[in-house]
């Protein structure tokens, strides 16, 4: 048991606060009219859905730490724990969050969870605590590591550090980065256009860490116009539990109004925007990215 691998989340809080101040701070001192900034309630929401998700996280990880648990018992394969081998299990976690948040974006229940990600209309530090409580839909993606001898706890870490990087890439007070760093990590430029809602930015750059992911599976977009945040249909609200759920809700309501049973699965497992041939055809609007909260 990997028992001597750091709480990296708890160890960065204090991190997240000063920086979270340090931009706020730097807005009042130099206000930018072009950028989305800061708005209180919208702020104030961030912060409820991440200490929210906290709570919601430690029920989660009851049944996926057992089922992690399981398969780890189960597989003869082994990974030690040591200097050598973080670095290499770090990079396998993060080509696996690739494809769970690439798939969190392609498939409507599994968007419904991640929407809450995307859900603000500001982009800045908060907005990277605005996380969902419905993660349980994440743990079939690592199942491979596990499969392949990576002690659970190890993957654990791996995750937290993902998440921890990813923090400081929801700023707009950060340009482009030097051309090597671009090229190789996700960099707030990159990030940007992750949560942009235009679209000619919907569903890239998916990379956690690295942005190579992005690059070699065709889904790298570079920043090229200034981004506009949140949802192709955005929620006027700021309840965290209206904010957690509104995508549940409407995939209730197409279900209840859905006319065959392949119309009720794809309104479940294609993508968000997905309509029956003959109602997109009929409706002349391009695809929505979420439906009405």
């Amino acid at each position: 048991m990997p028992s001597h691998l750091p709480d990296v989340v708890v160890w960065s809080i204090p991190a997240f606060v000063l920086l979270t101040v340090i931009e706020i701070v730097s807005y009042r001192l130099h206000p930018d009219e072009d950028s989305a900034g800061y708005e209180t309630k919208d702020a104030a929401t961030s912060i409820g859905m991440g200490l929210g998700s906290l709570v919601f996280d430690a029920l989660w990880k009851i049944p996926i730490v057992a089922i992690y648990a399981g398969v780890y018992e189960l597989t003869p394969l082994r990974v030690p724990v040591v200097w050598w081998t973080l670095p290499l299990m770090l990079l396998a976690q993060d080509f696996f969050y690739y494809w769970s948040h690439r798939g969190h974006h392609v498939i409507r229940i599994l968007w419904a969870c991640h929407v809450v990600h995307h859900s603000s209309r500001k982009f800045n530090f908060t907005t990277a605590l605005r996380q969902p409580w419905t993660s349980w839909t994440v743990w079939p993606f690592y199942v491979p590591l596990i499969a392949l001898g990576v002690h659970p706890a190890a993957l654990a870490f791996c995750s937290s550090a993902n998440l921890v990087y990813q923090f400081w890439i929801h700023t707009e007070r950060i340009g482009k980065l030097p051309r090597p760093v671009e090229f190789v990590f996700n960099t707030p430029s990159h990030h940007r256009v992750h949560h942009a809602s235009q679209g000619g930015y919907l569903d890239r750059n998916f990379g956690g860490i690295l942005i190579v992911w992005d690059r070699l599976f065709g889904s790298f977009t570079p920043e090229t116009e200034p981004c506009v945040y949140g949802l192709t249909k955005n929620i006027a609200t700021y309840n965290p539990l209206r904010v957690a759920t509104h995508e549940y809700a409407a995939i209730g309501r197409d279900l209840r109004a859905a006319r065959s049973w392949n119309e009720r699965a794809g309104k479940v497992f294609r993508g968000p925007g997905w309509a029956p041939e003959e109602q997109a055809a009929g409706s002349g609007e391009p695809p929505a990215r979420a439906a009405d909260a």
